[in-house]
């Protein structure tokens, strides 16, 4: 019978874990679990731990969801997966159309695919071809803000500007662009976030009017830059962007990946700076972190350019699980449950109960730059330890909780299903982390 030691034993031999040095698991064990339900996870002891990150931010309405489970069920009777060159399903036509009614502007057809990485990649490749297709072949080039993440791929990687992801393989890599981030940690002291916001517009205006020529999309993710630390910008930039784009005659690709699906305190990000972008990227919490599924929607203008009696303006790219029939089924149970449950309506109490829950954790004198954006909570800790994000990690699992902090920020990222009782929990071991890690 599985136990934890036996399942600690038998992964570090067999299994090479993703963003992981994986000789610091010498020190500092891996989390065998069991199960899970709702916002907890279990190990083989029955000790459960809070996931506050939603599992890396993909499962929303909590692990072992009723209602998704019997949407699988219900699909494994009937179709587990077809190729979907030259064929078609039932959910993954449904989940196109409803994606379609639900999503900013005029995005009327879905690529899918199975990662954000993988939107990402297609979103590119599809940035250049389209234009290629339109007798433009010279606008080869990437725009993206310093400070992005968009993927690990190595076109999501040229486009990315987080070092400790990126310098490795910089050999590897195409070159791209990166314009100062609206992110208002970073504003001068004295400036507004919006202030902040406006500058970074005009360098993204003086950019895009010097070469724009040559620029085939700019990149971005709206609202709230994750893996530089949860960096949180106004609407207006988005905004302002969009109109450039425009204006410049550059493609303007919303990742979405992590910010949709009401994450940001609107199903879509972009909704709140009232934009559409050309191309949207979604994934993540898109199935309710059942299965791995993504999606590139895009406009009729750029799927009109691919359309033409020659292969070669068609767009070739394709992956063997693409359009899968049950993560396309649990995306739909995902889609229902936003309906049925009016979840943003509801996320929007909760984020404003919940902040005012965590005044204490924003007095901390460890405590910097406490911030919220919908479901997502952040603050930067005081610490000169270059380990802090490990040690804090560790102090975390010995209470409890399954938190992963982006060097000295801490974030919180729950599933939507979070109870007051367990938000408490949080704020007050999440404090008590504070207090011993240095």
């Amino acid at each position: 019978m599985t136990d934890n030691s036996d399942l600690l034993a038998r992964s570090l031999r067999a299994v090479w874990h993703p963003c992981t040095q994986m000789k610091l698991h010498e020190s500092l064990p891996l989390l065998p679990l069991s199960r899970g339900e709702g916002v907890w996870l279990y190990d083989f002891g029955g000790r459960r731990y809070l996931d506050a990150i939603s599992s890396w931010w993909v499962n929303i309405f909590g692990h072992a969801n009723a209602r998704i489970n019997a949407a699988l069920t219900d699909q494994l009777g009937r179709l587990e997966h077809a190729i979907l060159a030259g064929c078609t399903h039932e959910p993954v036509v449904t989940l196109a159309e409803r994606l379609a009614k639900l999503a900013p502007g005029r995005l009327g057809h879905c690529f899918f695919a199975s990662d954000g990485a993988s939107a990402t990649e297609i979103a590119l490749k599809m940035s250049f071809h389209y234009w290629r297709n339109r007798g433009e072949p010279a606008k080869t080039q990437f725009v993206s803000l310093a400070r992005s993440y968009h993927g690990e791929t190595l076109g999501a990687l040229s486009v990315t500007d987080v070092a400790l992801f990126k310098d490795v393989y910089a050999p590897l890599l195409r070159g791209s662009v990166q314009v100062p981030s609206p992110d208002w940690r970073l504003r001068p002291a004295g400036s507004s976030p919006e202030q902040h916001a406006a500058a970074c517009a005009e360098a993204l205006e003086q950019h895009l009017s010097r070469h724009h020529a040559n620029i085939a999309a700019l990149i971005i993710e709206p609202l709230v830059q994750g893996a530089c630390g949860m960096g949180m910008y106004a609407p207006l930039y988005l905004k302002r962007a969009r109109e450039l784009c425009t204006r410049h005659g550059v493609l303007l690709i919303a990742d979405e990946i992590m910010t949709g699906f009401g994450r940001t305190g609107s199903l879509f990000a972009c909704e709140q700076a009232g934009i559409a972008p050309d191309l949207l990227c979604l994934s993540k919490a898109l199935t309710g972190g059942y299965l791995p599924l993504s999606v590139v929607m895009t406009s009729d203008a750029i799927y009109d350019a691919f359309y033409a009696d020659e292969v070669t303006r068609g767009f070739l790219h394709s992956h063997s699980y693409t359009g899968n029939a049950l993560a396309c089924r649990a995306a739909l149970a995902t889609l229902d449950i936003f309906d049925q449950d009016d979840v943003i309506a509801s996320n929007r109490r909760k984020s404003q109960r919940f902040s005012l829950l965590a005044q204490p954790l924003a007095g901390h004198p460890r405590v910097r730059d406490f911030r919220n954006q919908g479901m997502i909570w952040a603050f930067e800790v005081e610490s000169d330890d270059p380990a802090f994000a490990r040690k804090f990690h560790g102090e975390a699992l010995e209470r409890g909780l399954l938190l992963r902090p982006i060097g000295n920020t801490v974030y919180f990222m729950p599933p939507y299903v979070m109870e007051e009782g367990e938000w408490r929990l949080l704020v007050e071991r999440t404090a008590q982390c504070l207090d011993r890690t240095g």
